[in-house]
């Protein structure tokens, strides 16, 4: 691999600069001190890499790791700032995805994820089983629940609960306008220009669910709140 840092694509930058501070803010929330992430519904599994990239917000904040050969950025607007934590270690890679990819990307080859093919939704249990019980796992949607028809997608929070029956698991999504059931809309309307990002903890019969921030261009603006 070339010394040289690479920007990403586009897609790329959008899901690292979201899925970063949201993953470090769920683990802060559930005090774990190791996660598992887990990827679902994307062949490439691109957010398993998200703690291999740097990420300079344009408000001065860096996250990630500075001395990645791929580096990307994010603009913030309406004054907000994303919180500056550090993720905590990545113990287990989990890809659930209909298919799997044609070759693995450069910054998940050396270290391949544990992937899961099939049907999304019923194998997101396995999938949480597959993390460390010490760990926490992360579940992360990036404008991939779209893809499930509308009736199947409350069956994906459904997965969740019942995963969180002996263990705290958490869900981080980036989705379109009222996409991700459960995560709060704002008030605002479907097919608006741009996403929510949402935070849920779910531990036994107790859940949070929060929205943190919007985005647009999937990612490349950000708009944090809390």
């Amino acid at each position: 691999m070339s010394d040289t840092p690479r920007r990403a694509a586009g897609d790329e930058t959008g899901r690292y600069a979201v899925l970063h501070p949201a993953i470090a803010e769920a683990a802060h929330r559930a005090g774990a001190t190791a996660i598992g992430l887990i990827d679902v519904g994307r062949p490439a599994a691109l957010n398993l890499c998200v703690d291999r990239v740097g990420i300079t917000y344009s408000d001065g904040v860096f996250l990630g790791d500075p001395d990645s050969s791929v580096q990307v950025s994010c603009s913030i607007v309406h004054g907000g700032s994303v919180p500056d934590r550090t993720m905590p270690p990545v113990v287990a890679r989990v890809a659930v995805t209909r298919r799997r990819p044609d070759v693995e990307d450069a910054l998940l080859a050396e270290d391949p994820p544990v992937r899961f093919g099939g049907d999304v939704v019923e194998l997101l249990p396995e999938a949480i089983a597959a993390v460390p019980e010490d760990a926490l796992p992360v579940v992360t949607t990036t404008w991939a629940l779209s893809r499930l028809a509308i009736p199947r997608r409350p069956s994906f929070v459904d997965r969740l609960r019942e995963a969180a029956a002996g263990r705290t698991v958490a869900w981080v999504s980036a989705e379109g306008v009222g996409v991700a059931p459960s995560v709060p809309t704002l008030g605002d309307r479907p097919a608006s220009g741009h996403s929510i990002v949402g935070i849920a903890l779910y531990e036994g019969a107790e859940h949070r669910v929060d929205t943190v921030a919007r985005c647009w261009s999937r990612g490349r603006i950000l708009d944090w709140f809390h």
